[in-house]
């Protein structure tokens, strides 16, 4: 049987899978996006203001494995074998919601990662960026 504490411990992991794929997004698909629709001042001013992109967009394969990584991670816990809620119908209730907004984070999560993916890795050559 779950307690309430491993319920709420289980809703972390999807806020940290959320921020680590938005890693991915920050380095690589944000200031293409920007410097895309003409805004490459303001991808200038955020390397200024924010030194840690630079070195996130230097070491982007690196943070791509990693949160694939922890993608990968979050999704056998999400979805592995023998995942069970409590018998109690207030903390199943607890548990299906947490399990609910967990999904949904999770699969933001992916997205977010897609996206990073596509404008750091495939962008460039179909767009000849």
């Amino acid at each position: 049987m779950m307690e309430p504490k491993q319920i709420l411990s289980q809703k972390k992991w999807g806020w940290l899978i959320l921020f680590a794929s938005t890693g991915t997004l920050l380095c690589c698909a944000l200031p293409i996006i920007l410097v895309g629709l003409g805004m490459g001042a303001v991808v200038a001013s955020m390397a200024t203001n924010l030194p840690f992109l630079i070195t996130l967009s230097l070491h982007k394969d690196w943070v791509f494995a990693g949160s694939a990584l922890l993608l990968c991670i979050g999704a056998w816990i999400l979805y592995r074998p023998g995942r069970a809620c409590p018998t109690d119908p207030e903390l199943a209730a607890l548990c299906n919601k947490a399990f609910t907004w967990n999904c949904r984070l999770y699969w933001l999560s992916v997205f977010v990662w897609c996206t990073g993916f596509f404008f750091a890795y495939i962008a460039q050559y179909i767009f000849k960026v």
